[in-house]
């Protein structure tokens, strides 16, 4: 405000001043609004959006180890509508309700994983309700439909080919059809497994030896159609296996075999009171578990691989939609390659496991006629 006598020009320079200060009171008032209208926008927006948040994000260590473990139901691929997958018979036996039989989808998406008393505990794990009752499980589970499955397959397989070598197909003839797939791998089994390690007495164990190699080679081609069980790759499986080859081993030892591990002759006796047990350890322990955690571990890793390229897909696309599909050309690859991998695995596993076991055997009667030649020996 200017008084009387106040010179003109501090008069005008206290006007502009006071406009200016105006000026900017009213630009911060007007941002101000614009900030807080800003920000309601915002928060208007984000709430609504929590609900999307339900949506489970892909966890890539649960994908992969739901597909190694064994599941009640053969599962396939789902969408937001549609669930793509066999679902199996549950059996269940409580002491203090009885039996129990009913599908597994009754633990589905659709239903709250309780029913009958009975609920789902995180994927392959039905346990009671009520946490004083005792339940057992007898489950027809997807591993054991796909052994039945595989068993099936074997048995027509064999004995059609065996129907076909007494009509005379493959013996007066050449081979033809499975025939001709199947009659290199059992010669190479007899030469260069049975015979070899099993010297005169190869003929005996060839059956077991057969049955063994096909069995595991089946399981473990079935293991990687996609949605299928990775059946050789369960250690229930192997450890079956396992202990079946200890009891062939144990029963085919001599005399001779058992003096040589309980007293062995010309040793010290400090160094046999070490090696006893030792040897021990090894018979009952050591070389079924060779055979056992083998053929686990080989098998479990290749799906462990497999599934692994395949969740680096979801990994990026969670990420970035680009990063997504600019890497599933990648992953896809090295799927495939890796898939072909694991089939020559499959042979490769099931001949070491046959020949593993042909060589246990052998040597529970080495030092025996084993070692007398005979005129079987024809590729010596």
């Amino acid at each position: 405000m200017c008084y009387h006598g106040t010179k003109p020009y501090l008069c005008a320079k206290f006007r502009r001043s006071m406009g200016s200060k105006s000026m900017k009171s009213l630009l911060v008032a007007v941002f101000s609004l614009f900030l807080l209208g800003f920000s309601t926008n915002v928060f208007s927006q984000e709430k609504p959006a929590e609900p999307k948040k339900t949506e489970e994000e892909f966890n890539p260590t649960k994908a992969i180890l739901n597909h190694v473990q064994d599941a009640y139901e053969f599962h396939f691929f789902s969408t937001d509508n549609f669930e793509a997958a066999i679902y199996l018979p549950v059996i269940l036996y409580s002491p203090q309700k009885g039996f129990s039989v009913f599908s597994s989808k009754r633990f589905g998406p659709e239903h709250d994983k309780t029913y009958d008393g009975y609920r789902m505990e995180g994927e392959n794990k039905i346990v009671p309700v009520d946490p004083n009752a005792k339940v057992y499980d007898l489950s027809l589970t997807r591993n054991v439909i796909q052994t039945f499955i595989a068993l099936a397959l074997f048995c027509w397989l064999m004995i059609n080919i065996a129907k076909k070598y007494k009509k005379g197909e493959g013996v007066v003839s050449a081979p033809k059809g499975a025939q001709n797939f199947m009659e290199p791998i059992i010669v190479f089994i007899r030469e260069e497994v049975a015979k070899v390690n099993l010297g005169n007495r190869w003929e005996r164990y060839m059956p077991y030896l057969l049955t063994v190699f096909f069995f595991i080679l089946i399981n473990a081609l079935f293991g990687l159609i996609p949605g299928a069980a990775n059946v050789a790759g369960n250690i229930a499986f192997t450890l079956i296996l396992g202990l079946i080859s200890l009891v062939v081993i144990l029963a085919s030892t001599t005399p001779h075999f058992w003096k040589h591990i309980v007293w062995p002759p010309d040793v010290p006796f400090l160094v046999k009171v070490i090696l006893v047990p030792v040897e021990l350890f090894g018979l009952f322990v050591i070389k079924p578990g060779a055979l056992i955690i083998r053929l686990f571990a080989n098998m479990v890793a290749g799906h462990i691989v497999i599934l692994a390229f395949i969740s680096l897909i979801f990994i990026f696309g969670a990420m970035s939609h680009v990063a997504g599909w600019g890497f599933s050309p990648f992953s896809v690859v090295f799927v495939v390659f890796d898939y072909f991998i694991e089939i020559l695995v499959a042979f490769i596993q099931a001949f070491i496991f046959t020949a593993l076991t042909a060589i246990f055997i052998g040597q529970g009667f080495e030092g025996s006629d084993h070692d007398v030649p005979t005129n079987d020996h024809a590729f010596l």
